[in-house]
Order: C-alpha cells, then sequence, then structure tokens
C-alpha cells in the first residue's frame, strides 16, 4: 500500500529532500507550508499542495490526521507539540526535526550560551542518544528544542521519532556554510588558511540524510530518539577539499595552529572551527531502522553548491542568504587582507 504523507513546513530544504526521496519511494505526498516559497519545479506536479498556518493547531490535526507519516520540519517548543496529543491512535508515524545542539557538554554549558572557546560545552566522542541534553527552563533554540522533545515524548503512545541533525546542508539552505569555501573559490584565492591545521569536526548532516531517515521512520514507526548527521563526520579540511573538487578549484590549504594572528583574528575560522570535536554516533540509527547512509559529505554536498551559486547569479550574496551575515558572521570570514599579511603572501 502507497504511503500517504504530510510534510509540515515542508517548502524548505528539509521537506524539499524528504519530498523528493518519499516520491521516489512511491508515496502519495502531501506539502504544507505558508505559502511565501514557491515549491521547485520538479515537485509541484507531483505533490499535493497545502497552504497552513503552523499555529493553527486544527488545521494541523486535520491535514495529519490518518496519515502514515507526517514530519513537521518547523516544530521549535513545547507548545508545539501539543496538536499531536489528540492524535495518538490517527497518525502511524510522526518525525520531528530537533537539534544537535540540545546536548548538553560535561561542563555543564551548552551551544547556544557559549561566547568562546573557554565555555564551549565539552562532549564525548562519538555522542550517543543516552548523553544528557539542556534541561535548564530559558529561552533559547536549544533549551526550547529540548523541551519539544520531551513535551513529545510526554504524550503517551506518541509513535515519534525525533531527529538531531547537526550542521544541515542541502539545495535549498538558506545558509549554506560552504560559502567559505565556494566564495574562496570564485575569488580565485590560492592560499586558504584553516585554524586547528583542518583538523576540526563538527558534523554536517545532508537533507538527504534526514530524508532517508524520516522514509524509514514511516516505514518502521516506534518512540526513539534518533542522531541524523553524515557519516563519517568530514574534517574542516575534507569539507574544503571537496568543495573545491567540485568546482575544480585548486589551492594550498595552510594548517595553522588555533589562535593564529592573535586571540581576535578571524582569519581561518570556519563555520566548523569548534575547540573541541563535536561528532555524533549514527549507530543507533543502524541499530532501530537498518540505515545505510544515502552518501558522505562529499558526495552529498554538489547539488547545495550548485543550488547556491545559481541562486545567487549576479546579485549580492548578503541578500540572497542574508543568514549567513547576520547569523553567522560571514562578513568575517574574507578578509583577504588580514589572510594575505598572516599567511606572508
Amino acid at each position: 500500500m502507497r504511503m500517504n504523507a504530510l510534510l509540515v513546513g515542508g517548502s524548505g530544504q528539509i521537506g524539499i529532500a524528504t519530498a523528493r526521496a518519499l516520491l521516489s519511494a512511491g508515496a502519495d505526498v502531501t506539502v504544507a507550508h505558508r505559502g511565501g516559497r514557491p515549491l521547485p519545479a520538479d515537485l509541484r506536479d507531483h505533490v499535493t499542495e497545502a497552504t497552513l498556518d503552523r499555529g493553527d493547531a486544527d488545521a494541523l490535526r486535520t491535514l495529519a490526521r490518518g496519515r502514515d507519516l507526517v514530519l513537521d520540519c518547523v516544530a521549535f517548543g513545547p507548545a508545539d507539540a501539543e496538536p499531536y496529543a489528540s492524535l495518538v491512535s490517527d497518525l502511524a508515524s510522526l518525525v520531528v526535526i530537533s537539534t544537535a545542539s540540545v546536548y548538553l557538554g560535561t561542563n555543564g554549558a551548552w551551544m547556544d550560551a557559549a561566547t568562546g572557546d573557554d565555555d564551549f560545552p565539552r562532549f564525548p566522542v562519538p555522542i550517543t542518544e543516552q548523553h544528557p541534553i539542556v534541561s535548564a527552563d530559558v529561552d533559547g533554540y536549544s533549551p526550547q528544542k529540548a523541551a519539544l522533545e520531551r513535551a513529545l515524548l510526554g504524550i503517551d503512545g506518541l509513535p515519534v521519532t525525533i531527529l538531531r541533525p547537526g550542521a544541515i546542508h542541502g539545495p535549498g539552505s538558506p545558509a549554506l556554510r560552504e560559502w567559505y569555501f565556494i566564495k574562496r573559490a570564485l575569488d580565485g584565492r590560492r592560499r586558504v588558511p584553516l585554524v586547528d591545521r583542518g583538523e576540526s569536526r563538527f558534523s554536517t548532516t545532508a537533507t538527504a540524510v534526514i530524508a532517508e531517515l524520516a522514509r524509514l521512520a514511516g516505514e518502521h514507526p516506534g518512540r526513539r530518539v534518533l542522531n541524523a548527521v553524515d557519516d563519517p563526520v568530514p574534517t574542516v579540511l575534507e569539507i574544503g577539499q571537496a568543495v573545491f573538487a567540485h568546482l575544480g578549484h585548486t589551492a594550498e590549504f595552510e594548517l595553522l595552529p588555533r589562535g593564529a594572528g592573535g586571540p581576535e583574528s578571524t582569519v581561518g575560522r570556519t563555520p566548523w572551527a569548534v575547540p573541541v570535536p563535536v561528532v555524533l554516533s549514527m549507530q543507533a540509527a543502524v541499530d532501530e531502522l537498518g540505515y545505510r547512509p544515502p552518501g558522505s559529505h562529499r558526495s552529498t554536498i554538489g547539488p547545495a553548491i550548485d543550488d547556491m551559486i545559481a541562486a545567487i547569479g549576479d546579485g549580492d550574496w548578503r541578500e540572497r542568504f542574508p543568514a549567513l551575515a547576520q547569523r553567522y558572521g560571514a562578513d568575517d570570514w574574507f578578509d583577504y587582507e588580514a589572510e594575505d599579511a598572516l599567511l606572508g603572501g
């Protein structure tokens, strides 16, 4: 029997990837979104679209009732779990997107609260789903996502799979961190500095990974929390090599120690340059769902790169991807004058 799936907030990067994966598997797919972002052309004639305000609990329940799979891409805080309490027996499998940043460091810190290297959370390698998560009742992305998880798991009998992705990449991304390398290739930079000698690891997540896990959770309903990351986790150097290889760009990586250029310098500090590894285990997904990676970071990053370059075209990358500058501080990534001064170039 064909799977009947609903994707809530489905016009974003996760929903688009999941819609494509489910259609390939023969599912009937409804994409619910606010209507402000059109779907890619390859999906429009093959899915059903529904306009939905995620805050309208009654409308959400009406759309979700009777589905084999509901993927909620936009649930944020504990209140967003409430509409599902009355659907325990009326949907087969619910998948909700959380975040790897819910994990609590062994030093009592979490990522939202970190201001620098000294108070950055410390983790075991790898991090399993049994590791403690943030419990503080405070505002912030990570605490609210952790509270959402607790609220969902507190609904008795709800068949929910909670996914914890890392740094997400894929076509349609609002903040493709790989722009750190893409722009350097487009600008013809031949020397690229990397702090931590390029060895930093912060788990990345292809949207294809999330899509595959969502598909499997639809086929194997249950109550579980699963990490959702690329496996193996690439180093920063490997990310740069993958981007340059896709773009046919040749450059020399200058592998620098942390602190090169002084404590205030941003030279070589990529979006993944964390002071300690943040590496999530995927063993639970293998054991629970028989998960097999749809590809490595290197094999899945190409479409995201092409999509970003096409989206920018001849325009200003800051206007097309404002989150890069506003949220991730990308304006500080491209101080070529400082790079040349440090490298003697």
